[in-house]
């Protein structure tokens, strides 16, 4: 049986064990349907340019009261960044930045390649990311509120262990804002989807 990644309050397995390293995640949409396309077609097709109108639909779960120093966007490793050919999560970051005046800092590292996380459990994908991230200058990052950015979160694994980089770098703060948010629960439906919702 594939292991559930939301409870029936919304919750992750990280969430309910008190384990989560990021304070907050804030989701816009649910990953599915014609949400789930479109991202599809920007990251595995040459379709680059769906940063933009994915970018715009991102800020609408900017969370505009938190007072944020910088964003970071979900590094990618170099062998999968030469794959790809661009880092989906600074394009959208780069285009959140276009209103909330904030800087893009690539503060963080993906310092080893990683399988990909499709397919994998929950337990297998916090594995797999365990300790894959790194913060090479500190000093960036040190006191302050980073808003952490990607495209999906499914369990939260990715978006833990880069946000315990940034912790142990010196980071006060560190929220996730994603496009959309993965319901792995058995028999979820579109009614069970989780849109820009804060979890902390």
């Amino acid at each position: 049986m594939t292991e559930a990644a939301l409870d029936l309050d919304g919750r992750c397995r990280l969430c309910r064990s008190g384990l989560t390293e990021f304070d907050a995640l804030y989701c816009v949409g649910a990953y599915e349907g014609r949400l789930r396309e479109l991202i599809h077609l920007f990251k595995f097709t040459p379709m680059e340019r769906l940063y933009r109108p994915l970018g715009a639909f991102l800020r609408t779960g900017l969370p505009r009261e938190a007072g944020f120093d910088m964003l970071v966007p979900m590094p990618l490793h170099r062998k999968r960044l030469r794959e790809r050919g661009f880092n989906q999560a600074a394009l959208l970051a780069k285009e959140v930045a276009r209103v909330a005046a904030l800087p893009v800092v690539p503060a963080v590292i993906r310092k080893r390649h990683t399988a990909q996380q499709a397919g994998l459990t929950g337990k297998q994908r916090r594995i797999n990311v365990r300790d894959a991230f790194e913060v090479r200058e500190p000093a960036l990052v040190a006191g302050k509120r980073i808003l952490l950015v990607d495209d999906v979160v499914t369990t939260g694994a990715s978006a833990n262990s880069c946000a315990l980089a940034l912790k142990k770098a010196g980071a006060s703060y560190v929220a996730v804002l994603a496009l959309a948010r993965a319901d792995r629960r058995i028999g979820a439906g579109p009614e069970a989807a989780i849109a820009h919702t804060q979890f902390a």
